[in-house]
């Protein structure tokens, strides 16, 4: 079947959250304040994880790239956030819709496989402490991290190169505050099925596979920490895993609600709001919660305070 007399849409235009213009300036500076303060977090993380050999673990290496995750997520959906509630309609090409949900994918991709590392290593530590350090070493945690972001990469890049190859045609007008799968394959007057295929089978392997894993892994983890006779035994036990059973908590929870909302029309202003969870909350709260859960942390802060404040000492 031939189309004809068919626009090809090469513009977008992302509607954002359609503010009114009272609250337009607070809602710039609202996003922009949360922009910087999730770069510092996240930045926060690295530099204390890269300055203090007492976290030089694989956990806090892993959270290191936790950290990376969140701060390129952040940077690919606020700064064209921000800008959107200034300009009310913020028009973009579609090559570069398509480059930000890449970006995007890579980085949910990476944070559901690194959660689960660290789950994992969480495992270890705690139902098998006599063997953790022979099965989880540097360089094994270091091959775990590359194997991670490869995978992201690799099978995201399927998926946007399916979906570069689909012709935009019906509108070119996107209710959201960034390029999305759902909105984005609406706009599309080409057979989405394979498109469809591919992202369920990714689903299942990146998100639905790693999350019965983490189940699984803190079933073991609540069993073995039940099993330890002393109070503070299982107090001391449960501490190594509650900043990530709460970053695990947020991030699956805003997850499940964002995609079991309905995304018929009347339900996209609920959608957007679900989104801001995982695309800007998420990023913000993970070093929030490992900082003020974490004793480690809070020492090699002080650490680093007390050292800056020695080499100031010397030079004056």
């Amino acid at each position: 079947m031939h189309e004809t007399n068919v626009t090809i849409v090469t513009m977008i235009h992302l509607l954002g959250f359609q503010s009114p213009q009272s609250i337009s300036f607070l809602l710039f500076f609202l996003f922009f304040i949360i922009y910087c303060m999730t770069l510092c977090g996240n930045l926060l993380i690295i530099t204390l994880v890269s300055y203090s050999k007492n976290l030089h673990s694989p956990m806090y290496i892993f959270l290191t790239q936790l950290a990376v995750s969140d701060i390129l997520l952040a940077t690919d959906i606020l700064p064209n956030m921000v800008h959107a509630v200034l300009v009310k309609v913020k028009r973009i090409s579609i090559t570069d819709c398509i480059t930000q949900f890449y970006f995007f994918s890579v980085s949910e991709t990476s944070e559901c496989l690194l959660l689960t590392l660290m789950c994992y290593d969480r495992y270890l530590a705690i139902c098998k402490p006599l063997h953790y350090s022979s099965i989880v070493n540097s360089h094994i945690c270091l091959k775990m991290i590359i194997v991670t972001w490869m995978l992201s990469i690799s099978l995201v890049s399927i998926q946007i190169l399916t979906i570069a190859t689909l012709h935009f045609c019906r509108s070119s007008i996107i209710d959201h505050f960034f390029c999305d799968l759902a909105p984005l394959l609406e706009l599309s007057c080409s057979d989405t099925t394979l498109v469809q295929l591919e992202v369920t089978l990714l689903s299942v392997f990146l998100v639905v596979i790693p999350f019965l894993i983490i189940i699984i892994s803190y079933v073991y983890i609540i069993v073995t920490i039940l099993r330890i006779p002393s109070v503070t035994g299982r107090q001391k036990a449960f501490s190594t895993c509650s900043s990530h059973l709460s970053v695990l908590s947020l991030y699956y929870g805003s997850l499940v609600c964002a995609y079991l909302v309905p995304t018929r029309k009347q339900s996209w202003n609920i959608s957007k709001f679900l989104s801001l969870l995982y695309t800007v909350v998420t990023p913000l709260m993970n070093p929030i919660i490992y900082s003020l859960r974490n004793k480690e942390l809070k020492l090699a802060f002080e650490q680093i305070i007390n050292d800056f404040y020695k080499i100031n000492l010397n030079v004056f």
